[in-house]
């Protein structure tokens, strides 16, 4: 498989998302013990937790413009070499409460980088017909990574779970150094397959102004709003509900390997859709519907179970089910956009994190308002969802719109 170049290079990319994915995970399993340590209030916990976001999203459009000027190879090293060194020196750092805020920005800015090039790097290098698979491992390795992360850090003193991962991500930047090369120099890159129309020089408006490519933004909102309830809020509410204690607590690590084994079950169903002569704007419909209907209808389950094996089953099948959005619309940006797949993703993916900052303080007040019932919180993320999918439905397009 890897003396295939495709292959080869989503094996690469797919490893860098597992390890982008499980540096994300580290603090908010680690700062328990740091807290106690370095005796911080609720407040300091909630600035380094959130420092992240600030950064994730400010350097989105960065990577995707980034890498369509400069190579993809030059700037996935950049962008693996600073998430990678921003955690290694979190244990010197975190005697300083400031300077340590400012190495989550700089994590967030590193990994803000690497799925927008990623994603530049695919459209140039990854057939049509092997798009879905090549998603669908991206996505899924960045799913084990959340799950290998949580599994293993609780296990290390905490300043190790930020050496490990750091040094496993410096060892791949030297992997990645040494098997994969542009196939042209940086704005002469050439396509596995070429684009239509090759528009090298698009105007920024040009990105908000056609539906397909709205589509998929909101497509790709929606997704995000239920996965980051479930991201964020999970443990809470099995905790609270559900009564789950501590030993129950690793459960929360089902749906993680639910979403990594549909996601590529899922991605090589797709390719051989379209391998079988199905169309490539029925796959991602089909793909992106069962994505969002899916997942909207199993959260709903699962708001209305009162037995935690049974709700972990329903709100795995809900994460699962959502990893098809890899080969739907998560893939749709490099047949609508081909020569700036990276900006569209990044467009895309900075408006995808507004509800990791939404669904905090909106879920807690509605759980307040509703006097602990959190049904509010389930029905709105399955009305995201279900209003994302017909949207998809209904003005998404697999031709070139730029």
């Amino acid at each position: 498989m890897l003396n295939d170049k495709p292959s080869r290079i989503i094996a690469l990319c797919s490893v860098a998302n597992f390890i982008n994915s499980a540096d994300r995970v580290i603090m908010p399993i680690a700062i328990v013990p740091m807290a106690q340590e370095f005796k911080w209030d609720l407040h300091q916990q909630g600035w380094v937790l959130s420092a992240f976001a600030l950064g994730y999203m400010s350097s989105q459009v960065v990577g995707g413009s980034a890498a369509k000027k400069y190579g993809g190879k030059k700037i996935l090293s950049l962008a693996v070499i600073l998430w990678s060194l921003s955690t290694f020196l979190v244990p010197l750092f975190s005697h300083s409460l400031y300077i340590l805020i400012l190495s989550r920005v700089l994590l967030g800015l590193g990994e803000g980088l690497g799925l927008p090039t990623i994603f530049h790097i695919f459209s140039h290098a990854i057939p049509c017909e092997e798009r879905s698979r090549a998603f669908g491992y991206l996505v899924a390795f960045g799913s084990i990574g959340q799950t290998v992360a949580s599994l293993v850090c609780p296990h290390l003193p905490w300043e190790w779970m930020f050496y490990f991962f750091g040094l496993m991500g410096f060892t791949w930047v030297a992997v990645w150094a040494s098997m994969y090369a542009d196939s042209r120099g940086a704005l002469d890159e050439e396509f596995v397959d070429p684009p239509k129309v090759n528009n090298s020089n698009v105007r920024w408006m040009e990105f908000v102004a056609h539906w397909p490519l709205w589509s998929i933004y909101i497509a790709h909102f929606s997704m995000n709003w239920s996965n980051y309830i479930v991201m964020q809020w999970l443990p809470t509410y099995l905790s609270s509900t559900l009564g789950a204690n501590q030993s129950h607590m690793m459960s929360t690590a089902v749906p993680y390997i639910m979403n990594s084994l549909v996601g590529v079950v899922a991605a090589h169903f797709a390719d051989a859709l379209i391998a079988h002569k199905w169309t490539v704007l029925s796959v991602r419909r089909l793909m992106t519907t069962i994505g969002l209907l899916g997942p909207g209808l199993f959260i709903l389950f699962f708001s209305a179970v009162y037995n935690l094996p049974l709700a972990v089953f329903f709100v795995s099948v809900s994460l699962g089910l959502s990893a098809c959005n890899s080969s739907g619309h998560l893939s749709n940006h490099a047949e609508v956009a081909p020569n700036h797949a990276g900006i569209t993703f990044a467009i895309s993916n900075t408006l995808a994190t507004i509800p990791g900052i939404l669904c905090g303080p909106l879920t807690a007040e509605l759980v307040t308002q509703s006097h602990g019932r959190w049904l509010p919180v389930f029905v709105i993320a399955a009305g995201v969802n279900f209003v994302g999918a017909v949207i998809y439905l209904s003005q998404s397009a697999a031709s070139q719109v730029l």
